[in-house]
């Protein structure tokens, strides 16, 4: 058995290797390397796979979030509600628009936001709301919607780890105003390098965006606003052109991995819901677990690799000591902190590393 990888980018890449490289060879022979006919395509291409009117590729996911906040009205001495238990790019964006935080808990069943404690946290300078769909799954969007409706409030999905997810047969966006993609490489669709996308079903933000991404411009020395440099290069959709082609092969085999392992950790471990309602596509596979940073030593030391999404809440990084917030503030998110891990579940894995990985898991807690 080779070695076991949390993401084996390297297999990926040998197996579609031909594809990839004629792709980046071609961007190269024809010197088109920003906002060129393959950004274009990947465009069209990224609306088509997300039912969504409008694509506008960016730089990167915080990019994304940034310039969907921008596009859609938030300005600054707005508030914006968001979680805790998400990677700080989703929290700094908000920021960067001029906005507020304002964060809410989870719900311990699935690690997204709890749409019961929502309107407790809207005043009258709340302007949106910005659920994070972690781990490859959605937030309950019909619930948000309802309530986002109810105090006329914009919806902003953070949609970074949910490519081609599902709510009730509705991808990202369907039921939000703009979503956001992040296509870093260990992506279920990644680049090789930084890139992102919002997409919308609104002409008007889509214009938005399209304008503040690169400049302001309409034309190469005319810009009607001031905008920013947040453009994805040529090579990079280029590369998410042909990874397009098999994401939904990688996520069905992604979905396979999350079920076999549901099936060989049930009653030994806390593992993610798969419901009908929800197409989960697992960016990653978490489980809850006791004595959590022994087990991570003992799977380390069996050649396991792991990782926690995500070690400390965002209430209670340095960087947010400004917002007041204190310990126990959002005791679900504090909870599950200490009770997480994500093991290898990738599209590469073979059937026999994984029965491996569950093997071991279940001799920690059986001996």
């Amino acid at each position: 058995m080779d070695k076991i990888r949390l993401m084996d980018l390297k297999k990926q890449y040998l197996s579609i290797k031909d594809e990839i490289d004629s792709a980046i060879q071609n961007v190269i022979d024809n010197s088109a390397f920003i906002m060129g006919y393959e950004l274009k395509e990947f465009e069209k291409e990224w609306a088509l796979a997300c039912n969504a009117k409008y694509a506008i590729g960016c730089s990167s996911g915080t990019s994304a979030v940034f310039l969907a906040l921008l596009a859609a009205g938030i300005k600054p001495g707005d508030e914006v509600i968001t979680v805790p238990n998400t990677f700080i790019a989703t929290s700094e964006s908000i920021t960067a628009a001029g906005a507020k935080i304002k964060f809410v808990d989870v719900d311990e069943e699935t690690s997204n936001i709890n749409p019961k404690l929502i309107e407790k946290a809207i005043t009258k300078k709340t302007k949106a709301i910005l659920p994070v769909h972690l781990y490859g799954r959605m937030a309950p969007m019909k619930e948000i919607k309802e309530i986002a409706d109810k105090h006329n409030l914009k919806i902003i999905e953070d949609a970074a780890q949910a490519h081609i997810a599902e709510y009730k047969g509705k991808k990202p966006g369907y039921y939000g105003d703009l979503a956001c993609y992040s296509f870093y490489p260990g992506k279920n669709l990644g680049c090789y390098g930084d890139a992102g996308a919002v997409t919308t079903n609104n002409e008007e933000y889509a214009k938005k965006v399209s304008l503040l991404v690169n400049h302001g411009r309409i034309d190469k020395y005319n810009s009607i606003i001031e905008g920013f440099n947040h453009r994805m290069d040529n090579l990079q959709a280029a590369i998410l052109r042909v990874k397009l082609r098999y994401l939904e092969k990688w996520t069905e085999r992604k979905i396979e991995i999350a079920k076999r392992y549901n099936k060989l950790l049930k009653d030994i471990v806390v593992t993610p819901k798969i419901e009908p309602d929800y197409r989960n596509v697992f960016y990653v596979y978490t489980i809850r677990v006791k004595n959590r940073d022994k087990l991570q030593k003992f799977l380390m030391n069996k050649g396991i690799p792991t990782q926690i999404y995500y070690p400390v809440p965002l209430h209670l990084q340095p960087a947010y000591e400004y917002l007041k917030y204190k310990k126990s503030d959002f005791p679900v998110t504090e909870k599950l902190v200490d009770e997480i891990i994500s093991i290898p579940a990738h599209e590469m894995l073979e059937d026999e590393e994984l029965e491996y990985i569950a093997d071991k898991i279940k001799e920690f807690y059986r001996k």
